[in-house]
């Protein structure tokens, strides 16, 4: 997504507006079709509204779902902020995860109503600004990382294994030590145990490696990520990139990549010189955001309904892989 230079910014009204990702616990979300005599007629889109004015994000959610489908929220987190214009105006999309209602879903404006899977959308047409948002719907909640260089091999493919059982289904293989032949054995084995789960790998730090091994992706480190001029082709796979301040935030929004890691949330052994962000801060970096993030540092499975509500996609863990 490009942001709007600043001139361009204050000549183009953005209109705000709220959509609602409604989540069922069998992972399928809730589209809807626009009912006719409406711009886009016929499209499917995630249910939602104009924001009035001095109106709070969460009430617009919460009126618009009442006046469309007849629920009451429960639970809404939110999540990504995607700016697109269309022919007719400019809309900043803020989303939000529901994940709790109240009451039946009924379609009060004549509108189209289909569950759908995040990997299997099979509606059509979907509005032109859903695209990025469906593809962020197939990222798992939780990252893992590997440490075999300080556990051992053997240990680390074991733990990987375990989580992948678990229901792990998002992998970084992050071995800055590791001499390169020992790192290609090891990601061949870790590569070929999360095939059999149908889980995703990428590999930190080297795109040739990631491409030349058959990853899944590659997962930029800061330093790397500030280098970047472009975003690699799509034969490289997904793109990850650490981020640790509004800097580094920008630049992977900039270049269009699939998701963000930020952190440390809380102190880490894995970055012992940085200072912690703390969930107020990390909130307040990621609002507005456009990518989905993976919050990273001392964090454990029992800590993703905390990162959501700060507006997270999920946690990303290194010693609470399992």
């Amino acid at each position: 997504m490009h942001h709007l230079s600043a001139p361009l910014a204050e000549s183009i009204p953005i209109v705000e507006v709220v959509a609602a990702v409604i989540l069922r616990s069998d992972g399928q979300f809730l589209l809807a079709r626009r009912p006719g005599g409406k711009v886009y007629s016929g499209y499917w889109e995630f249910p939602g509204g104009k924001v009035e004015p001095n109106e709070s994000l969460l009430h617009a959610l919460e009126r618009e779902l009442w006046e469309e489908l007849g629920i009451q929220v429960r639970n809404a987190y939110p999540w990504v902020t995607r700016v697109f214009t269309y022919s007719h105006a400019t809309v900043r999309l803020h989303f939000f995860r529901v994940v709790a209602w109240e009451g039946k879903l009924l379609p009060r404006e004549k509108q189209g109503l289909c569950w759908q899977q995040p990997h299997q959308v099979e509606v059509s047409p979907v509005l032109p600004a859903n695209g990025p948002i469906l593809q962020a719907l197939l990222l798992p909640p939780v990252y893992a990382i590997t440490r075999a260089t300080e556990i051992g091999i053997e240990p680390a493919l074991k733990q990987v294994e375990q989580a992948l059982q678990n229901g792990l289904r998002l992998l970084q293989i992050r071995e800055k030590k590791m001499a390169q032949d020992v790192l290609r054995a090891f990601s061949m084995q870790v590569l070929a145990l999360a095939q059999s789960y149908q889980a995703k790998v990428l590999i930190n730090g080297d795109a040739e490696l990631a491409r030349e091994m058959g990853a899944d992706g590659v997962h930029f480190t800061a330093s790397q990520l500030m280098a970047l001029s472009c975003r690699p082709d799509p034969e490289y796979g997904l793109c990850g990139a650490s981020c640790h301040n509004a800097e580094e935030l920008f630049a992977a929004e900039q270049l269009g990549l699939d998701f963000v890691v930020l952190g440390p949330v809380q102190p880490t052994l894995s970055h012992p010189g940085l200072s912690p962000l703390g969930w107020k801060r990390f909130a307040t970096l990621i609002r507005d955001y456009s990518l989905p993030v993976y919050a990273l540092g001392g964090l454990r499975a029992e800590d993703l309904p905390v990162a959501q509500e700060m507006g997270a996609h999920g946690i990303a863990a290194i010693r609470g892989i399992v």
